[in-house]
């Protein structure tokens, strides 16, 4: 495990939550109209994985579609949890049988052993510490509990990771880092899980679509846009870059779901 971060560290990760959650809360009616966020073979995935629990956590829920979706499944008591005020009001609005409560993914406001299900899709590769939200989803779960995650993943290739980790950040300065799968197995297992089932996949976006829903326009917008129109034939082939008439219009991102139960 890494050492506690100093006080110089905690005021950055803090601002940078703050910045990150007004970001999201101003967004959030387009999050939850979001295709990429609302649909899926991998939200059913990472749903039916869940779908023997009576009491679960959805971190950084966004619009909930994660927990409405866990809710369909028949778990009576499901929670979404969110650092933007804004995010949870849409969610539980938007979603029957969903509560919801505003806090930090890397400082859950859970009892010690207070719910079997944790999840966490698409969200973080925005925290400035993941492997404290994984710890602190190994505190607040069952014994019986499992641990479901859903992440954007950086491919072993320290070049292409960089890539990939460039271009979010230009699109969306709340980008922390895509991790590798490797990576978040280590976390699971340093924080005593067991990695039971990890599922990897590609998503193609629609780039005119990915670069509106963080509002990318003007001179960041075609700096994005260079960036992929020009990568190396590497990162053309395992991002998928298609264009046409020099216009980029679409890529892949890398994917993965992780389920994890702790270990005896």
């Amino acid at each position: 495990m890494r050492s506690g971060p100093n006080d110089v560290t905690m005021t950055d990760h803090t601002d940078r939550k703050r910045e990150t959650a007004a970001s999201f809360g101003a967004a959030a009616d387009a999050y939850l109209e979001s295709d990429v966020h609302g649909e899926g073979r991998d939200l059913e995935t990472l749903a039916d994985w869940c779908a023997d629990a009576t009491t679960a956590l959805d971190v950084a829920t966004g619009a909930g579609h994660t927990a409405g979706a866990l809710a369909d499944r028949g778990v009576p008591e499901v929670v979404g949890l969110d650092a933007s005020p804004e995010m949870v009001r849409t969610a539980t609005d938007a979603f029957d049988g969903v509560a919801g409560v505003v806090g930090d993914a890397e400082r859950l406001p859970v009892a010690d052993d207070g719910v079997d299900a944790v999840t966490c899709r698409i969200a973080a590769h925005h925290f400035p510490d993941p492997e404290a939200f994984v710890a602190e989803a190994a505190r607040v779960l069952t014994a019986d509990g499992r641990l479901v995650v859903e992440d954007n993943v950086a491919p072993p290739d320290p070049d292409l990771g960089a890539f990939l980790n460039r271009v979010e950040r230009l699109r969306d300065p709340s980008h922390v880092e895509s991790y590798t799968v490797e990576q978040w197995r280590e976390w699971l297992r340093d924080a005593g899980f067991t990695v039971e089932r990890t599922a990897r996949f590609k998503k193609t976006l629609d780039f005119d679509a990915w670069a509106a829903a963080q509002s990318l326009d003007g001179e960041t917008r075609e700096r994005v846009e260079t960036i992929l129109r020009e990568a190396d034939a590497d990162a053309r082939d395992l991002f998928e870059i298609e264009t046409r008439d020099g216009d980029v219009e679409s890529f892949a991102n890398l994917k993965a779901i992780f389920e994890a139960t702790l270990s005896e």
